[in-house]
C-alpha cells in the first residue's frame, strides 16, 4: 500500500473517493515537493507565515488546532489554491475550505512520532 493510500485510508476511510481523493493527491504533491523542501519545507512555510503554533500542533502528539480557509490561502498561496480548484472542478473557496479540513489530519498522520523526519 502506498503512502497516499495509507493517508487516504487514515483520513477519509472509505469516504476518500472522487473529489476528496483528488484533493489528497494534491496535498501529498505539495507536501512531498522536493523543490520546496518536502514535508519539512512545507511545515516551515506555516512557521514563516506566523502559523507555527498551529502546524506544530499537527506534527506533535497533541490535539490538532484548526486552521481557516483564509490561513490556508495565506500559506500555500491563492495561485496554488486556484490551480487545485481548477483541477478538481470546484470553486477556490471550496478548495481552500477542504484543505483546511483535511490538512491537519494529513500532517498529523505523516508525523506519527510527533516530529518532522529529515528528508
Amino acid at each position: 500500500m502506498s503512502l497516499l493510500d495509507n493517508v487516504k485510508q487514515m483520513v477519509g476511510g472509505q469516504a476518500a473517493q472522487g473529489e476528496e481523493a483528488g484533493l489528497l493527491g494534491h496535498v501529498m504533491e505539495m507536501v512531498n515537493n522536493p523543490a520546496t523542501g518536502g514535508l519539512q519545507g512545507f511545515v516551515q512555510q506555516f512557521h514563516d507565515k506566523g502559523l507555527g503554533g498551529v502546524v506544530s500542533s499537527w506534527v506533535s502528539n497533541q490535539d490538532n488546532q484548526a486552521i481557516t480557509a483564509q490561513q490556508i490561502e495565506q500559506v500555500v498561496g491563492q495561485e496554488r489554491v486556484n490551480a487545485i480548484a481548477s483541477r478538481l472542478g470546484i470553486p477556490p473557496e471550496e478548495a481552500s475550505a477542504k484543505l483546511a479540513q483535511f490538512l491537519p489530519s494529513i500532517i498529523d498522520r505523516l508525523t506519527p512520532a510527533g516530529k518532522v523526519e529529515q528528508a
